[in-house]
């Protein structure tokens, strides 16, 4: 049984791209709060760890009799050299994220986290993104969208944001939510067959 410890609609159709249906989500609520002078990718790979555990307890307590899950969790986190943005949850808090992004490089850090018999494999991704400087046009217009809502740094990459990406290195998936290659990686290397169903749906 596959667990996905989100209930991200992002994370789901990026798992359907390639094939993935978990039998069950189950987001894991956590304190999402940087511990002090904790460096991005700690965060993220910390958080992504946590959210694994929470849903992993959750499900061994409500299906006891079930098969053993594999619970897969990941966390994004965008951050300006060593200082973390925060998800936008307020105007003011989206407004202070794209005035820093304008015209800057960032980086996404993106943790993925796999439970599986108490144990859990990780893998991080850290992808490198420049905005092009943006107008106060483009930054008041994006912040009417209310796009950003809830959003790590201000913004969505796979939405109108996307205008304002000058340059990519890394993981364009990792930046939606989800790095798939690496994602493949850890569920193959735990026994889950993702290429295997590929050829069900083939037309040969």
């Amino acid at each position: 049984m596959l667990v996905l410890a989100s209930g991200s609609p992002r994370r789901v159709a990026l798992l359907d791209q390639i094939g993935v249906k978990p039998d069950l989500l189950l987001p894991a609520d956590v304190d999402e709060t940087p511990e002090r002078r904790e460096l991005p990718r700690r965060l993220a790979r910390r958080l992504a760890r946590a959210k694994a555990e929470v849903a992993a307890r959750r499900v061994l307590a409500e299906h006891t009799d079930g098969p053993t899950p594999l619970v897969l969790a990941a966390d994004t986190v965008v951050a300006v050299g060593r200082r973390i943005l925060p998800k936008a949850e307020t105007f003011d808090d989206a407004e202070a994220c794209i005035a820093l992004l304008s015209g800057r490089t960032h980086r996404v850090f993106t943790a993925v986290a796999l439970w599986r018999d108490g144990s859990i494999s990780e893998r991080l991704v850290e992808t490198r993104l420049r905005f092009r400087r943006l107008s106060s046009a483009d930054m008041r217009a994006y912040l009417m969208s209310g796009e950003w809502q809830g959003k790590a740094g201000g913004y969505a990459i796979q939405g109108l944001a996307g205008a304002f990406v000058a340059t990519l290195s890394g993981s364009y998936p990792a930046v939606v939510g989800l790095p798939l290659l690496e994602t493949a990686s850890l569920l193959e290397g735990a026994g889950y067959a993702v290429t295997a169903a590929w050829a069900e749906g083939g037309r040969l």
